[in-house]
């Protein structure tokens, strides 16, 4: 009897040892890079990983990498569905080590199969780039957002939200900053404020949008498009005696498909032509009669935006991607400066015609070194020319009523160079995700602005000695003259032969004559760097500790301890 119950008494023992062996979290993890078949990592991809009675999800980072942690020994299966590219599945052996599977996605075929599992809830993410306040817009929530440049700029800021600093948000075009945001055809995806507090950033991330172009396919595809918005059954602006002509059309297309085995391109063509109007509300003194009229006109200010940009992504070698893209962007806008006091011909000559040309040219290759490291480095060149041909014509401004003459613009124009070179890396340890690199830029700006260096007369009012009834000046005693009135005795004294001096003590002269003086060019170069490292410190799968440090530096300032 006292045997048996030794033998009960071991297996007891035995069985509660299993159990709390088997609560114990495993060691075991299962990590990996996932890209794409030209090697380019690919971000914000949803694993899922089933195994040993356990059900995961991961997302992969920024820099395509992924991690599943504490798991116990035994058979797990990784899946990955991503759009564009067939199903990935592999069952992995797990130990108490880590076990790398880099993950690459081939294209998918023709044929589609769509695998519904059940809910597990979902997964909590506490990497940098998953903040709360993030956006990211592809697929349906891009084709959602407003067809039209200027709105697509105004939603995406909106969405934004106010940006850190006092210049408000930034535009990030592939990774570079001063580019122009691209038509929505060519867009891939869309960051809003992702990991802002990032050390890769010179600026807190609060405001950011960052743009992704469209790559090329394994298949040829395009498509063409056209938006007309016209007038013609508008009424007219009742600010305005006629109604000229308004329209705004805009239209393109893109096209992009396979070059080689290795190669694939994007173009994207786009233009806009916009009749607008500028409306004039304003008073007329005609300089013969000294008789004044209202002036209520629009004059047609025509403006003609044509875009242009292809696109060429090369695979080197098994790890080595290149992309190029270059844009040409060209601007027309004719009868600027009209509107609200300035007069339109044939009243004046204040309106002038501008024209501007950009390029931009970016190139970024992508080395996967290791499956721990991968490497990018990226340049850009960009170029802007805009040039306003005026005239050097003095300009009359009478306070609230009308401003004629002419725009003193002379050869007004601006041309600037912008170079920048990045270069990143990322390095995954055991629990670490490293990031270091760094960014150098040159800016350079030629601008000659005469604007203002033939001056401008300015009536605002002024004041009339009082005459009694012999026509003799009444000392001490004034009247209040408004800014037209000024102008109409102006031209009256100057019309009867008055001395300048007579006409000035007659309440007849200008209230102010403004001349601008100096150097009217001025051409200025800045370099500016900024090295960083940034580390992602996994402690726990629900805890990330994000530790950065940049350093800042530019020519045109003394101070260097920017840190």
């Amino acid at each position: 009897m006292d045997k048996l119950c030794r033998i009960c008494v071991i297996f007891l023992e035995l069985l509660l040892s299993s159990a709390i062996v088997f609560s114990q979290p495993g060691s075991g993890t299962i990590r990996g890079v996932v890209t794409d078949n030209s090697g380019a990592v690919v971000p914000a991809a949803t694993l899922t990983l089933n195994g040993n009675g356990l059900a995961r999800t991961a997302q992969s980072q920024v820099d395509g990498s992924y991690v599943f942690q504490g798991l116990g020994p035994g058979q797990f299966t990784v899946r990955l569905t991503y759009p564009g590219f067939a199903p990935f599945e592999r069952s992995v052996t797990v130990g108490t080590g880590t076990v790398q599977l880099p993950i690459q996605l081939a294209l998918s075929t023709e044929k589609q199969e769509v695998t519904v599992a059940a809910e597990t809830g979902p997964a909590i993410s506490v990497e940098p780039d998953n903040n709360a306040t993030a956006l990211v817009l592809k697929g349906d929530d891009l084709e959602a957002l407003p067809d039209d440049p200027d709105d697509l700029s105004d939603a995406l800021q909106a969405l934004a939200g106010p940006g850190a600093g006092p210049n408000g948000g930034s535009l990030y075009i592939d990774g570079f900053t001063g580019g122009q945001l691209p038509p929505k055809e060519s867009i891939r995806e869309i960051r809003i404020n992702q990991n802002p507090f990032s050390a890769e950033y010179d600026r807190l991330g609060f405001g950011r949008i960052e743009v992704l172009t469209r790559p090329g396919s394994d298949k040829y595809r395009g498509n063409l498009f056209f938006n007309e918005t016209d007038a013609l059954f508008n009424s007219r602006n009742p600010f305005a005696s006629n109604k000229p002509d308004f329209s705004n059309r805009q239209f393109g297309g893109n096209f992009g498909g396979p070059i080689s085995k290795r190669a694939s391109f994007f173009i994207d063509f786009n233009r806009r032509q916009i009749q607008d109007n500028a409306i004039t509300n304003a008073v007329y003194v005609d300089p013969t009669t000294f008789q004044a009229s209202a002036v209520n006109t629009a004059v047609v200010t025509p403006l003609r935006n044509t875009t242009i940009a292809p696109r060429i992504d090369y695979q080197l070698t098994t790890n080595n991607t290149l992309t190029v893209r270059f844009e040409e962007r060209l601007l027309e806008r004719e009868n600027y400066g009209l509107g609200r006091y300035n007069l339109p011909p044939p009243y004046s000559e204040l309106g002038y015609n501008l024209n501007g040309n950009s390029q931009n040219l970016t190139m970024t290759e992508t080395a996967v070194l290791s499956p721990r490291m991968i490497n990018e480095t990226r340049f850009q060149y960009t170029r802007n020319f805009s040039q306003s041909l005026g005239n050097e014509i003095p300009s009359i401004d009478v306070a609230n009523a009308f401003i004629a003459g002419g725009n003193g613009l002379g050869n007004t124009y601006d041309h600037t160079h912008h170079f920048e070179l990045q270069n990143y890396t990322t390095l995954t340890l055991g629990t670490h995700t490293i990031r270091f690199g760094g960014r150098v830029r040159r800016d350079s700006d030629q601008n000659n602005n005469p604007q203002g260096f033939n001056g401008q007369f300015i009536f605002s009012g002024g004041v009339e000695p009082v005459l009694d009834s012999n026509n003799q000046i009444v000392p001490g005693q004034t009247a209040r003259l408004t800014s037209v009135e000024q102008y109409q005795r102006n031209l009256q004294l100057q019309a009867a032969h008055y001395a300048p001096s007579d006409i000035q003590a007659l309440g007849g002269g200008p209230s102010q004559y403004v001349l601008q003086t100096g150097l009217s060019y001025v051409s200025l170069v800045r370099w500016d760097a900024g090295p960083f490292i940034q580390d992602d410190w996994r402690l726990r799968p629900n805890l990330t500790l994000s530790l950065g440090l940049r350093y800042e530096v530019q020519t045109l300032f003394s101070d260097h301890s920017d840190i």
